[in-house]
Order: C-alpha cells, then structure tokens, then sequence
C-alpha cells in the first residue's frame, strides 16, 4: 500500500527517541531488576506535585455547568484575554486578544505555529542539543532542518555568530528555545536582540518555545524575543500551563504572534481541531489570572537538586556535570567513560536500575551526554547519583 510522505519524514523521529524511559517503565511494572534493585527514574519532565486542586476543581465544576461543547478556532473569550493581560504586563507592550491562539499543549501549537511558517525547501535554524520532538516537527512540515551547535563552554546558549554562519537563501525561520530543554540555559535580552537583527536583515521569523518561564532559578533574569519591540512583527512565541501549574495532562497550550499571524493561522486551527475543551479554558484562565501557586517551590527544589548531582557526581569516576540555569533536568557527560552515552544509559537501567535519557535523543551534540530529571526526591536523586558514580567506575564499554 502507498502512503503520505510524512510518514517516511517522521519516520523514526517519534517513540523510539524515548526507547530507555519506555524499558524502564516496563521493568517497573515487572518489579525490581535482576540486582534486585528498584527503578529510579529519572527520564521524563513530569512535575514533581500534583495539578493545583482549586485547578482542578474549578474544571470540574465548569463541566458541571456545562461548559463541554463546542469552542472557537482561536480560544475562548476569557482565555484570550487572560492571556493578552499577562503578556501586556510582562513583557512591557500591550498585546491584545487577536495576536494569540489557543492549542491542546504546547506541543500541538508549535506544530501549527511551523506549518504556518514553512513548507519543502525551506530551512529552520535550530540549537544543537534540542527538545527531542522538534526535529520531528519540522520534518512534519517538509522544511529542512539546519543545525546550530550549542557549546558547553558558551553554557549552550546558542550564539547569532554561528546563527550568521548558516543562513541561506532558503532559511525561514529561526527556532529558539529559552529556557532551554534540555540544558536549562537562558538567553539574555541582548541575545535576543543580536539574533533579532539577524531575521531583521535576512527576513526571518523567530520562534521561542517559553514553556520553562516560570521555572528559572534565582539569580538568572528571564527574558523573550517578545521584550523587543522592533521584532514584534517577525515574533512567535509558545507556552503552556504544562510545567508552570504541574497541569501536563490538561494539554492547554498557545502562542503569541503578530495579529495578521494569527488570522492567516486560523483556517488551520479549525481544521485541525475547532476549538479546545471550554472548560479547560476556564481553569486555565484562572490558572494565568493568578499565577502559579506551585512553580517556585519547583524552581527552588530542581535548583537544589541540580546542586545535589553536581556535588555527587563532578569529577567523579570522569563524569562531568552541567549545572542549569532552568528548568528541570541536568545534563551528566560520560565523554570520558565511552563515546556512546546510549549503550551507557541502557547498561545503567539494566545494571543499576536508573533510568535517565541518553542525550542523542536530544541531537548530535550530546552523544556522550546524559539527560538526568531533577523531578524525583532529593533522598532519590542522591541514590541515583550514587548508583551512576560506582556504575561509571566500573563500566566497560
């Protein structure tokens, strides 16, 4: 049988990424490993509470009020202007209600947001390491993807010099991610403002994926590309409820664009979707109403936790450690105990019962790198690290 193109281009590009976090839940279910130990896992962003009750009861009760038919293509009223008033005061501009659309997660937006911007033969500028399912999302569009190495001794921020250096004729878009996932590194406004003249004098557009606002640690300053006036016509950014409530399940996502972004979008999201769940859309008003009762003791704790495995495991056995800026994960390289940070995280599971991500799934950059969650328990970070340092010790490649 024939298929669409897009399954080849995707091909790959999905769950196999995920192949060590989805053997660790498997082994879980089966009980402890053959050494007898339990899984620690330490591969996926799940925040470390639950979903905010009052959340959570306000959904409910919007259900109960009837508040389950059918929506708009753009987002619901109140939403909308929730949205409109947080990045009004925020960002320093007014932002109105016409330049936002409302998807189920942030996932779900950026892959409107880049089959609006790009088709086959364009190229997207990209960080080198990056979230696992963008390569994914602009290979769904055709687009090439053009990578941008992220050093780890410029703390992975990615640079407008080396941006510069790859910009071709067929360049689109460039695609930022600040915080950063999985690195945890934060751009600063001059950043932004460098990579801003770029598109500028190249006619680019700039997509930032902001989902980790609210979790930057104390003493980094959060910035966005949308602070810039100049750029605000060459603008996207996307954002969820995801991390900053602890609301993954809910999928209530958006973006921020110019208004005539949002209205050339619009007869993709009625084909997509016509709408989110309107009472999803109330709990997130209130969600973005009032802020997040949750993400600074998240921030507090993943920080700490990004010490903890800095003071556990740098410099030992040849491990070296990353510490972030944001987020929640910390990235362990391995360079020195084997080149393939895959067979090492797959051995680790197998042998020592800690789950952690290998950095390829995040690109090339991190082959000899780990991605470690910071979303378990201090006592179980602390084991993880110990189990990571005695397995390093001894690993045989």
């Amino acid at each position: 049988m024939r298929y669409a193109a897009i399954t080849e281009r995707l091909a790959g590009l999905g769950g196999a990424k995920w192949a060590v976090h989805a053997k660790a839940r498997e082994m879980k279910r089966m009980g402890a490993t053959a050494a007898g130990r339990d899984i620690i896992e330490l591969t996926i962003g799940e925040p470390d509470v639950a979903t905010p009750p009052e959340l959570m009861a306000l959904a409910s009760k919007s259900m109960l009020a009837g508040r389950t038919g059918y929506s708009n293509g753009q987002g619901e009223p109140e939403l909308l202007h929730a949205l409109a008033a947080r990045y009004t005061t925020r960002r320093g501009r007014q932002i109105l209600p016409s330049q936002i659309m409302c998807f189920p997660g942030t996932q779900t937006t950026l892959y409107a947001v880049l089959m609006g911007l790009l088709g086959p033969g364009d190229e997207v500028l990209l960080g080198d390491p990056m979230y696992a399912t963008y390569e994914g999302l602009i290979a769904a569009t055709g687009a090439k993807m053009v990578p941008v190495p992220l050093l780890a001794n410029a703390g992975f921020r990615i640079r407008a010099e080396d941006i510069a250096d790859r910009i071709t004729p067929q360049s689109r878009v460039i695609f930022l991610n600040s915080p950063h996932n999985p690195t945890g590194a934060v751009l600063s406004r001059s950043d932004f403002a460098a990579i801003g003249a770029l598109a500028k004098a190249h006619d680019l557009w700039i997509l930032c994926d902001e989902v980790y606002e609210d979790l930057v640690f104390e003493g980094v300053a959060f910035a966005s590309p949308l602070d810039l006036p100049d750029l605000a016509e060459r603008v996207i950014v996307a954002s969820s409820i995801s991390k900053s409530h602890a609301a993954p399940g809910f999928r209530s996502g958006w973006c921020v664009g110019p208004a005539e972004f949002i209205e050339r979008l619009l007869p993709l999201s009625e084909t997509m979707l016509f709408g989110n769940q309107p009472f999803i859309a109330d709990m997130t008003a209130q969600a973005i109403a009032q802020g997040s009762p949750v993400a600074a003791g998240m921030a507090e704790r993943f920080a700490r936790r990004a010490d903890l495995v800095r003071a556990r495991l740098d410099g030992v056995a040849g491990l070296r450690v990353h510490r972030p800026d944001a987020g929640m994960f910390a990235l362990v390289d391995v360079g020195a105990v084997t080149a393939d940070g895959e067979a090492f995280a797959m051995a680790l599971l197998e042998k020592a019962g800690v789950a952690v991500m290998p950095g390829a799934s995040f690109g090339v950059a991190l082959r000899s790198w780990l991605r470690l969650s910071l979303t378990q328990t201090d006592d179980l970070i602390e084991e993880a690290c110990d189990r990571i340092a005695g397995f390093a010790a001894g690993y045989q490649p």
